[in-house]
Formats: structure tokens, C-alpha cells, sequence
């Protein structure tokens, strides 16, 4: 593959819903562009995007992978992205990446939570939108219907810029409404269009939609305004260039429509990628990250006369290459065996063997300009959001920030041989998905790992057997309570110990008061007249906060309090780091005593779209799940419910949500807020606490 230079390279995410059709679109992108020899189908496990093991056998996106494709004198690199919810984070890491977003919506379900999820992401960074309908082939797919539910959640800017051609097993093609033709397709051909012009039952309909279409685009622009007004139209070259400053500004959002799995719609979707959407040097410049908190944030225009500056948007950890880090040329040219500075780690990085991506395929290339996206195998300390470039010319790009893990299971290794190899395998992992976590309980010594759903657990516990041959039983979620306190409380902690020769010898006051949500811990040192040696404060704090990780109630890490030290005492020969430690220690446990503790549980937003017929039953059941409707929506026939319910209370909702709605109902959740548990609740967390060993023997003290 060639080098491209900027002004010639598109960078496109295909987002949205799960099953919406991405992935069958884009490969029939590349089948169509030559990329690849024949139409993948994901039915049979032969897309070039989804190629994983496990996104084979569950037939889902579950990573973003990368195609390249050549048409005409343009490269356009399509990033595909997952659509289920616990994976999206996967989409919004790619989206900073890219120059625009091809928002892919199913022409039977219309707008669906998700594609509500990605696009508003895409809109917090101002990244132009083009909207594909697909799957116009399949029963009950509705032009009118698609089109009113985009219009009524995303506002009048978004456009046809064509017509489909019948629907459902009679859509054969799209009316293209600047240059006013018809395209016909053949049902799962090579999606090269025939064109003719537009059917006469369509002349009106074709009419309306252009003039509609031409008055949109000349809102913004006073130039093609002033020509709209003088002559009643504008001219196809002036329409072109008018939607591609359109998009580019975030004023238009088109509309096209295309069937993936039938190849229809193909080439003009390319073509469409190539006349339309902005190049990747079109962008205004990259802001970095301010180099303190007064300075102005610098920034890099996408150039290849500027300093070269990249960032790394993805890790992949193969088991035969190692990993295989995917990145943005900001600005300057990468060329074959650079070497270059990782400006967070400080370290150097070689580039041996860069190249164009398509999906598992590394195609070698001998350099990437400005603005183009490539891969590099067995980068050594470089992970996902760093930096790299000149040394001459630092810049740190921002990464995108995202939620912690919503749920934690215990894990167990088979045998002693799972266990020596399920550290390496685990952090591998955790290399190419941010939201991964994974730590052992310092009180149950329990293997914990942390992840975004069931569903998502369950494809790493996968991947561990197939990539990295280690076995492990996944044992029930544990929900992260965590404990505070309600009230204020006014202690001594007090350590003394004589036991011959040296004693040990500690002694502090503390003031503890409760913190708001999300505060988690402060601490203040207000002694004063040397009444504890400053050597010795931090081995209080140090106490403390070793208390509060033990838990007092059950055993849950203790957040959201402030703690003053204020007073205290010590001996000129028995005091030490240790001893004060302990005061403190002795201090927090009297404190919490006192201070009316209580247990704090994660709290979900929860979004459910089911067919309207269910949505009482549904409601009826969040209800009794202690769950709090937030709002209702209605969305082509279906109903979105949001609530707020806590996350204990959903750790099977999958399967029941199936059986109410006869497997009709989906939802998404996300950790939302901590709040407190009821007091039954707490009882029985408690009870279940001390029952499973959570509270452990603490360190004898004296």
C-alpha cells in the first residue's frame, strides 16, 4: 500500500446500536472497494473486522478493529466499533481518533440507546456525523419511520442526501438527490451501481427532497444563499462543496441509506466517504495537555511539515506477535525504523515494520504522513493513550476518560499451573482493554477482576482458556459496597507497649466528619507547639487509611470522611513510625464507633427498551427491585424506560428481562452514584459479610 498524504486520507468510525448492521456494512465497503475477495458474513465467521475467536462464536463486536481501504486515489481507514453497551468504551477510545463518525442506525428500530450513547460523544468533541440506515432489505424496514425517528431525537439538521428505492425485499437501490439519478443495485452483487434516472413514481417525492435538501445547505453559507435567492437553486458543484463545509462545521448531518448484507449502496457510500466528509487535515489543530494548571494547553496542526507527533488509541495483545499498538500520525511523517520518544514514560520506542491495517492483515508500508492511522508490533513500555514523537517537541495528547468497571467477580484457577500463568494472561489482557481490572483481596485473598457486565467477564475468562490456555471458575459478582459514616466524632487513639528494653509508644486525637459522595478521604494535620514530631504524622494518615481499607461494619473499604489530627503525644525514646501507626489505627476503629457508620452500595442508571406491551410488567418489576423510574420515552412502538436501581438488585437481569419480554427487551446499565443501603438491606449485608469471612482477624493491638 501506498503513502497518502493528508488532504488524501479519510478516518471514519462506523458506530452505533448493536445489530444495526456495522460490521455486514463495512464489509461489504471493502469487498466492494477490492479490499478483500469476497463479501464476509458474520453468520459464517468470515468478516475481515470481526476476526477474534470469540467475536466468531458469539457473532458480536466485541473489540475496534481497523480496515483500510483504496478507492480511487483516496484511503479511507473505517474503524468498527462494538455496539453493545458494556463494550462502547471501545468506540469512544476510537472516536478521538478519527475525523468523522458514520453513525449506523437499523431501519426497523430507528434511533436505539446506544446510538443515542455514541453519538452524543461524538458531539462533546464536535466530529461531523454522516448517518447510515442500513438493513433497508429486512421485513418492516420504513423510510418514513427511520427518518422521523432521527429527525425527532437528533433535530432538523439531519437530511436525506438520498432516497431508498422500495424496502424490504423490493429495496434494490438509492435516488441520489444532488446529482438526481437512481442507482440500481443486484441483491448480494458487487455493489457497482447502474445508473438511470429516477423512476417516475418517485419524480415528486425526489423534487421535494432536493429542494429540501438545497435549502439546509444554504442556511449557513451567505454565498450559496444569495445564489439560492437570485436563481431558486444552486448548482451540483456548489452543492457539494456546500454539504462538505456543512458536515465539516456540524451543520448537516446526511442521511444515506444501504443494505450490508446485500451490498447495496456500497459504492456510494465510498463515494459519498470520498466527495463529503472532511480529510483528516481539515481538522483544526490537536490541543495537548496544558503543561500546568495556569499554562495554556499547546496544540499541533495536522501537518507533515510540523514536529511528528502520535498517539496511541489501541493495544492488541496477540499471543504470536506480541502487541500490536494502533495510532494516529498527528503531525509530521512517520517513516520505517523511526525512533522516536514516549513522552509520558520518558523512554524511546523504535517503529520497525509500520503498516496499513486491515482487520488481523499488517500491510507493510514505508511511512504514514500526517493524518493517516497505522500499526506497529512489539512496541516495548508503550501503552494505550501515550504520546510519542520528537524529542525536540513534546506534546501530551488527552485520553479519553472513562467509568470504573461496574461489577467484580471472585475468580478461582483450576489448578496450581492456572494459577502461575493467570497474572501474565490477565494483564495481557488488560493491555488492550482499558476497562479491565484486575487485584487480589488483601482480606480473602480472593482473585478478583472487574469488568464492565457479566457478558464482559465472560468474554475474558474466554479469551484466558483459548489465547492463553488457563482455566478459571467464575464465582458470583460481588457488588462493591463501600462504607462511610453519617455523623461527627471526637477520639483518642492510644498505642503503648512495654516489653523490655525499647517500648512502643503512640498517641493521637483525631476530629472525623463525613465527606459528600465522591469526596472519598481528607486529611488535615492541625497540631501545633510540636505536640507529635512531623516525622510521625504520616504514619498516622498511613494507620488510618489502612483501617479504612480493612472496613469496620463488613469489611468494605471505607470512603467519603475527613479526618483532623489535632492533638497527641509521644516519648523521646519508646515513640516510632510503627507505634504511631497504630494509634492510628486504634483511633480510626474508636471514631467509626462513634460516628454512626453505615454501608453505601452502587447505584446503576439503567436504560430498557422493550415493545410497548411490556413496558407495565416491566415497570412493575423495577419497582420491586427498589428501583426509581427517572423517565419514559417512545420510540417505534417501543418503550425506553430509565431508572436508577441498585446494582444488587441487578446482577441477573439479563436472563429475567428475557423472559418477561419473550426475549424482546433489551437495556444497557452504567455505575451511576453510591447511596446508602436501607437498613434491612444492611442487616442481611452484614449478616452475608461475617458469614463469607469478609471481616477477617484484625492485628491484636494494645
Amino acid at each position: 500500500m501506498k503513502t497518502y498524504e493528508g488532504e488524501n486520507v479519510r478516518n471514519v468510525a462506523v458506530i452505533g446500536h448493536s445489530h444495526s448492521g456495522k460490521t455486514s456494512l463495512v464489509s461489504a465497503l471493502l469487498f466492494t472497494a477490492g479490499s478483500t475477495p469476497r463479501l464476509g458474513r458474520i453468520d459464517d465467521g468470515t468478516t475481515a473486522t470481526d476476526y477474534d475467536e470469540e467475536e466468531i462464536s458469539r457473532q458480536m463486536t466485541i473489540s475496534a478493529s481497523l480496515a483500510a481501504i483504496e478507492w480511487g486515489k483516496t484511503k479511507i481507514n473505517l474503524i468498527d466499533t462494538p455496539g453493545f453497551n458494556m463494550f462502547v468504551h471501545e468506540a469512544e477510545m476510537a472516536i478521538p481518533a478519527v475525523d468523522t463518525a458514520l453513525v449506523v442506525v437499523d431501519s426497523v428500530s430507528g434511533v436505539q440507546v446506544v446510538t443515542q450513547k455514541v453519538w452524543n460523544f461524538a458531539d462533546s468533541l464536535s466530529l461531523p456525523r454522516v448517518v447510515i440506515c442500513t438493513r433497508m432489505d429486512r421485513e418492516r424496514a420504513d423510510f418514513e419511520r427511520v427518518m422521523a425517528s432521527l429527525t425527532s431525537t437528533f433535530g432538523r439538521n439531519v437530511v436525506p442526501v438520498q432516497l431508498p428505492i422500495g424496502a424490504e425485499k423490493n429495496f434494490k437501490g438509492v435516488v441520489d438527490l444532488v446529482k438526481l439519478k437512481a442507482y440500481y443495485y443486484e441483491m448480494g452483487g458487487n455493489g457497482r451501481a447502474r445508473i438511470e434516472d429516477i423512476p417516475a413514481d418517485m419524480a415528486d417525492q425526489a423534487k421535494a427532497a432536493h429542494e429540501a435538501l438545497i435549502e439546509l445547505v444554504a442556511e449557513g453559507d451567505d454565498a450559496l444563499m444569495s445564489e439560492y435567492f437570485d436563481t431558486g437553486t444552486i448548482g451540483e458543484e456548489h452543492i457539494v462543496s456546500g454539504i462538505h463545509n456543512a458536515i465539516r462545521e456540524d451543520r448537516l448531518f446526511p442521511v444515506l441509506f444501504a443494505s450490508g448484507l446485500g451490498n447495496i449502496g456500497s459504492d456510494e457510500v465510498l463515494d459519498f466517504l470520498l466527495d463529503y466528509v472532511p480529510a483528516a487535515t481539515e481538522r483544526g489543530a490537536i490541543a495537548g495537555v496544558p503543561t500546568s494548571p495556569d499554562a495554556e494547553p499547546p496544540s499541533r496542526k495536522i501537518a507533515s511539515s510540523e514536529p511528528l507527533s502520535l498517539f496511541v488509541f489501541k493495544t492488541v495483545s496477540d499471543p504470536f506477535s506480541g502487541r500490536i499498538s494502533y495510532f494516529k500520525v498527528v503531525s509530521g511523517v512517520l517513516k520505517n525504523d523511526a525512533t522516536v520518544t514516549n513522552y509520558l514514560r520518558g523512554t524511546t520506542e523504535k517503529f520497525a515494520h509500520i503498516a496499513a491495517v486491515l482487520g488481523k492483515q499488517l500491510i507493510p508500508v514505508p511511512e504514514l504522513a500526517a493524518g493517516d492511522i497505522g500499526a506497529v508490533a512489539k512496541l516495548k513500555e508503550t501503552l494505550t493513550g501515550d504520546t510519542l514523537g520528537d524529542k525536540s517537541a513534546p506534546i501530551q495528547y488527552p485520553f479519553v476518560s472513562l467509568p470504573e468497571p461496574a461489577i467484580t467477580f471472585a475468580i478461582e484457577p483450576k489448578t496450581r499451573a492456572d494459577e502461575d500463568k493467570l497474572g501474565v494472561g490477565v494483564h495481557k489482557l488488560m493491555e488492550e482493554d482499558a476497562m479491565l481490572r484486575f487485584f487480589r483481596d488483601a482480606q480473602t485473598k480472593d482473585f478478583l477482576i472487574a469488568g464492565t457486565g457479566q457478558q464482559h467477564i465472560e468474554v475474558i475468562v474466554s479469551k484466558l482458556k483459548r489465547r492463553y490456555h488457563t482455566e478459571v471458575i467464575l464465582k458470583a459478582p460481588k457488588v462493591p459496597y463501600r462504607e462511610t459514616i453519617r455523623g461527627n466524632a471526637d477520639v483518642q487513639g492510644r498505642h503503648k507497649k512495654q516489653s523490655g528494653g525499647h517500648g512502643q509508644f503512640g498517641d493521637c486525637k483525631i476530629r472525623m466528619s463525613p465527606l459528600p459522595r465522591g469526596g472519598n478521604f481528607e486529611f488535615s494535620n492541625d497540631t501545633f507547639g510540636g505536640s507529635i514530631p512531623k516525622n510521625f504524622i504520616p504514619a498516622v494518615e498511613k494507620g488510618i487509611l489502612e483501617a479504612a481499607a480493612r472496613g469496620f461494619l463488613a469489611g468494605y473499604p471505607v470512603v467519603d470522611f475527613k479526618v483532623s489530627l489535632y492533638d497527641g503525644s509521644y516519648h523521646d525514646v519508646d515513640s516510632n513510625e510503627m507505634s504511631f501507626k497504630k494509634a492510628g489505627r486504634i483511633a480510626f476503629k474508636k471514631a467509626m464507633e462513634a460516628a454512626k457508620p453505615a454501608i453505601l452500595e452502587p447505584i446503576m442508571q439503567v436504560t430498557i427498551t422493550v415493545p410497548d406491551e411490556f413496558a407495565g410488567a416491566v415497570m412493575g418489576d423495577m419497582n420491586s427491585r427498589r428501583g426509581r423510574i427517572q423517565g419514559m420515552d417512545n420510540q417505534a412502538g417501543n418503550t425506553v424506560i430509565r431508572a436508577h436501581c441498585p446494582m444488587s438488585e441487578m446482577l441477573t437481569y439479563g436472563t429475567d428481562l428475557t423472559a418477561m419480554t419473550q426475549g424482546r427487551g433489551s437495556f444497557s446499565m452504567e455505575m451511576d452514584h453510591y447511596d446508602f443501603v436501607p437498613a434491612l438491606q444492611q442487616e442481611k449485608v452484614i449478616a452475608a459479610a461475617k458469614a463469607a469471612g469478609a471481616g477477617l482477624e484484625e492485628e491484636e493491638e494494645e
